[in-house]
């Protein structure tokens, strides 16, 4: 079988086996299929399973060079020998060939920027314009909806995975987040309340396991949508440009922590795998302090 057979099989596997994203999937799937396109004129032929074994982590780097010419940042080589590492992985698993190539070449180190959350007023601020709608059952599922985010922390892609037949909700809620890893976070009164009474004034018919966010025609909410609905709130309150359907999570985490959370409470509340992900939020309320200690100390004003 050449390369390109083997990408595809590994792309399936990718599908079916580790349940990945389809963002994921088009992602990995471009960055093996550029890499074997640079194989091609790097080493002169067609690209086999011979080819793929005797590649030496200096070939790889030269990929990662050529990509880097061509623009691509950090993040981007990051996910490029990501997605390689996983397309050998794959081989070696099926008993294909064996390079450990791949594991050889350093992962760039890349300087996340601190999450920017919204602050308490702005986010109660936007919840309560997001109901002035001209129809009356878009005002509540918008409510519904920023409620949710902000009261429960969930992503917005897990907000629009709710099905009908989760209201009412109890007092928890599961939700598979990402890698299809299922967590239950608490629910909220006002977060149960908001969801009901969208509920209540939905219009449309539908099962307990059709989506519960809809659009004005009664098809699934998207996305796009929802981003939509935070940049009309932005123009009519002067919010900044960071007020996105994600900056409500960052503030549920951020302002949970505030008050006194500890942190592995709110790595489980998040679902995150990495506790140092959400350490990130415990810079952000130093780099606050410090900015409140720098403007009302008299030395901080000279």
């Amino acid at each position: 079988m050449d390369a390109a057979g083997h990408r595809k099989r590994w792309l399936d596997a990718l599908a079916h086996e580790r349940r990945a994203s389809p963002h994921t999937l088009r992602a990995y799937g471009d960055d093996v299929a550029r890499f074997l396109g640079f194989t091609v004129s790097h080493v002169g032929g067609t690209v086999s399973e011979k080819t793929l074994a005797k590649l030496t982590p200096a070939d790889i780097r030269a990929f990662i060079t050529h990509r880097r010419a061509e623009g691509l940042g950090a993040g981007g080589v990051q996910r490029a020998l990501a997605a390689i590492r996983s397309f050998y992985k794959y081989l070696a698993r099926e008993g294909v060939l064996e390079n450990a190539a791949p594991k050889a070449v350093k992962t760039p180190r890349i300087r996340r920027p601190l999450p920017r959350p919204l602050s308490v007023d702005d986010a109660a601020r936007a919840i309560e314009e997001a109901g002035e709608h001209d129809v009356d059952w878009l005002g509540s599922r918008d409510v519904a909806l920023l409620t949710l985010l902000y009261g429960a922390g969930l992503r917005i892609s897990e907000a629009l995975a709710l099905k009908r037949g989760d209201v009412p909700l109890g007092a928890t809620l599961s939700v598979i987040g990402k890698g299809r890893k299922e967590r239950v976070v608490p629910v909220l009164p006002v977060v149960a309340e908001a969801l009901a009474a969208y509920a209540a004034n939905t219009p449309f018919a539908g099962a307990p396991s059709s989506p519960l966010f809809l659009s004005r025609r009664g098809r699934p909410m998207s996305s796009r949508e929802a981003q939509g609905l935070m940049q009309k709130l932005r123009g009519r309150l002067g919010l900044p440009e960071r007020a996105t359907p994600h900056a409500l999570r960052h503030s549920f985490a951020t302002h949970v922590l505030q008050g006194g959370a500890d942190l592995r409470s709110v790595q489980e509340l998040l679902g995150h795998s990495s506790l140092s992900t959400t350490q990130i939020y415990t810079a952000i309320d130093t780099r606050q302090l410090l900015e409140t200690y720098s403007k009302a100390h008299p030395r901080g004003r000279v």
